[in-house]
């Protein structure tokens, strides 16, 4: 898999092109594969300069959309679709890298607090860590400090970890002490120096900014960098005094002598280099003079512009200079400056280590998605007389997350799949009433039922009666690799033909069910809510074993909780009694699985009520997989949560069948159905 960090910046002109630019660098010593990637831009037609200047650094050679999420626009008009595309687009960038360098928002939309909190969401739900860059042009240290703690109290809000903090731009006279403030945060930080020469205009912009012409001088001299501005309102005798190294002088157009005596300065060892001359009010001097000022400035440009001199000013003051790798000057100071503020193998070494504690429901979603199309099953959908499940079909098809077998009359679906402008002609059609099938599976399934006498006659009812029974059977012979129903059908109709034809798995005293809930940070399995009213106390113990594999099976580390209203030993009775020896019995037979009970649901989930409640405990605070005394119970606290704390509920996924079947709610969304459609192809694998 391959790791990633994610740059955000706190403020505005945090410059964190520098950053990354210093990072690609270091990381190409010792990745193959590094990787850029821009999840929002600013510009609906695709303009990023960032991601322009970046890629021609990194070692992926890809389309440029590949490394793209979205836009502003899209997150403003559909903010949960924008996001689900970011993540996906991510995904398919991340399969070809190594490491991946995701560079967050400019700042430009939105304040900063929320821009940042939406470049934490983003964060989270790629599983990258938070490099925090903080502008320090316009703090002072212990104000860079507290802005950082700020910010990263707004990351951690949002699910997401910070793993550094990087002060840049900092003015020379401060980088010791902003250094020694930021020493004091618990990551590794870094204080990069202002570079101005990494961050200098160019004299072409300026010039486009004034809306100058050039009238003498090198038209390539445009393309160097500008790092001062003079304004010489003044005699030229006043002027020379002020003079610095490639800075650009405006004044009056009508002041000849400025002009000459400047021009005379370029090549005497005694005054700067300038960058350029700027001639304000549209005035040019007569040809005699402009003659003797080109023979004295050489290459230096000279400029006209229409602008009075100060509103000239005023528009070169506000242009602002970008990272240009198209310079090597440019590029030079800004590296010297990434390493002598920042020691790029600390912060690697922390990413490195870097592992996320948090889960959001749109990761683990992406997450199925990816494992389901690493090794894509046949899902077979008895409802096709359902619009639900003809859009559910469609959408799977289209996330190409799994093959797809629908029952039912071919041209009536096709018919209604088109009137709903739904695109399945990637879904095999199947008539579960007529057909060489219907006498196959009607021969076997007389065969397997023959010890309650079922004849060959009772067979074909039932096989042409139900299409649970037909869709069943296909699952059985391999046709297809597990079953999703229940959309119309109750549960026992989706559940009893496997339990007459596929059975349970050896050792399995009762099929199951769990919710896989996906909460804002993390995934808790929830079992059993939907089969089992009053399960005994070896059924308890069975459900709790298979709950804490299902839970394994979709990458959530099994720490098992035995919920009930008491916790250890504090109470007695026979509800109680019963989760004990249920917990005692899944002890034995699973020695190693990390299990307790019984347990308040707070002490299992609440770390500082599990440690107060139960201390000691490999559970108690920090459960996983919770384990609900009785039917009545489970499905309550499920809906519960689902409803209250805006749970995602995945499910119910059924246990203990040989091969994959599973049951909707007949309430169920096409959300619903296409979450159980990926759970089932996983299952399937």
């Amino acid at each position: 898999m391959a790791r990633s960090v994610f740059l955000a910046s706190t403020d505005r002109d945090a410059v964190k092109s520098i950053v990354a630019l210093g990072l690609l660098e270091e990381l190409k010593r010792t990745y193959e594969r590094v990787g850029v990637f821009r999840p929002v831009l600013r510009h609906a037609d695709g303009r990023d300069h960032v991601l322009d200047l970046l890629k021609t650094r990194d070692t992926i050679e890809t389309d440029r959309d590949a490394r793209v999420g979205t836009t502003y626009q899209h997150f403003h008009q559909a903010p949960e679709a924008a996001m689900e595309q970011v993540l996906e687009r991510y995904e398919a960038f991340k399969a070809g890298c190594d490491f991946v360098v995701v560079v967050g928002s400019d700042h430009t939309d939105v304040p900063g607090g929320a821009e940042l909190a939406l470049n934490a969401r983003i964060a989270a739900n790629l599983g990258a860590p938070v490099l925090l860059v903080a502008p320090a042009t316009r703090w002072t240290p212990s104000q860079i400090t507290a802005s950082s703690k700020l910010a990263a109290s707004t990351v951690e809000a949002e699910h997401a970890q910070v793993v550094g903090v990087i002060a840049n731009r900092c003015p020379p006279d401060q980088l010791e002490a902003v250094r020694a403030e930021l020493a004091t945060l618990d990551v590794p930080t870094g204080a990069i120096p202002d570079s101005r020469i990494a961050l200098a205009p160019t004299l072409g912009a300026v010039v486009e900014a004034v809306g100058g012409d050039l009238v003498s001088g090198d038209p390539a001299a445009l393309g160097l960098e500008v790092l001062d501005m003079t304004i010489a309102a003044q005699e030229v005798e006043h002027v020379l005094a002020h003079l610095t190294p490639r800075s650009v002088v405006i004044f009056p157009g009508d002041r000849v002598g400025v002009l000459l005596g400047l021009a005379s300065t370029q090549g005497d060892d005694d005054f700067p280099a300038l960058a350029g001359l700027i001639m304000g009010s549209g005035y040019v001097p007569d040809r005699p003079v402009m003659d003797l000022a080109r023979s004295l400035a050489g290459d230096l440009p000279i400029i006209t512009t229409p602008k009075e001199t100060f509103a000239a000013a005023a528009a070169a003051t506000l242009v602002r200079g970008q990272l240009d790798l198209s310079s090597q000057d440019k590029v030079e100071a800004a590296l010297g400056a990434f390493e002598e503020g920042v020691d790029g193998r600390r912060f690697i070494d922390a990413i490195e280590a870097f592992r996320p504690t948090a889960l959001t429901p749109l990761a683990f979603q992406q997450s199925l998605v990816t494992r389901a199309r690493q090794d894509l099953k046949n899902i077979v959908l008895p409802e096709g007389d359902d619009d639900r499940v003809l859009r559910a079909a469609a959408q799977v098809l289209e996330l190409d997350a799994a093959r797809v077998t629908i029952l039912g009359e071919r041209d009536a679906i096709l018919a209604r799949a088109a009137a709903l402008g739904l695109d399945i002609k990637a879904a095999n059609i199947v008539d579960p009433t007529r057909g060489d099938l219907v006498d196959h599976f009607a021969d076997i399934y007389a065969e397997l039922r023959a010890h309650k006498g079922v004849t060959k006659e009772r067979a074909l009812e039932v096989i042409r009666g139900s299409g649970t029974y037909f869709a069943t059977m296909m699952v059985h012979t391999g046709m297809a690799d597990g079953m999703v129903s229940g959309a119309k059908h109750t549960t026992a109709d989706t559940i009893r033909p496997s339990f007459e034809i596929i059975k349970t798995k050896p050792g399995t005293e009762v099929v199951s069910s769990v919710f896989l809930m996906a909460m804002a940070d993390k995934v808790l399995v929830f079992g059993d809510c939907a089969v089992n009213p009053n399960p005994t106390p070896s059924q308890l113990a069975g459900i709790a074993i298979d709950s804490a594999a299902t839970a394994a099976a979709f990458g959530v580390d099994p720490r098992v909780a035995m919920i009930s209203y008491s916790t250890g030993t504090s109470g007695a009775g026979p509800d109680v009694d019963c989760v004990r020896e249920a917990t005692q019995i899944a002890r034995a037979a699973a020695p190693d699985l990390a299990l307790d009970g019984p347990i308040q649901y707070d002490a299992a989930v609440v770390p500082a009520v599990g440690a107060s409640k139960m201390p000691g405990s490999p559970v108690a605070g920090r459960a996983t997989v919770l384990i609900f005394p009785d039917l009545n119970t489970g499905n309550a606290v499920y809906k519960a949560v689902q409803r209250s704390a805006g749970a995602l509920a995945i499910g119910p996924v059924l246990q203990g069948l040989r091969k994959p079947v599973n049951d909707l709610s007949r309430g169920a969304l096409v959300e619903d159905i296409v979450n159980t459609i990926i759970i089932t192809a996983c299952q399937a694998q």
